[in-house]
């Protein structure tokens, strides 16, 4: 098993019943494909580097998991058609 991270910038200007909605459909992915999450980080709205999709503020998560070599990749072709996701990028974690 191996020590991922899944971090998510999401669509600011939605409520915040979906906006978790779309977290737990994420952590969802993850147990679906066999990963078994071990912590879930909110930063809460930050300003976004640049605009994406006319809009200049997103809510960040970082979902740290535990899983094979296969789950990302599964997990990330299901994140990238998510409506309200704007950016995702998933990393495996040094073991040091």
């Amino acid at each position: 098993m191996n020590k991922y991270e899944l971090a998510l910038v999401v669509n600011a200007k939605i409520e915040d019943e979906e906006r978790a909605a779309v977290v737990e459909k994420a952590k969802e992915y993850v147990t679906r494909y066999g990963g078994t999450i071990t912590e879930v980080d909110e930063w809460g709205k930050k300003r976004l580097a640049y605009e994406i999709q006319k809009m200049r503020e997103g809510f960040y998560y970082f979902i740290r998991f535990d899983a094979n070599a296969d789950c990302p990749a599964e997990v990330e072709r299901h994140v990238r058609i998510m409506d309200n996701v704007l950016r995702f990028l998933c990393v495996r974690q040094d073991e040091a």
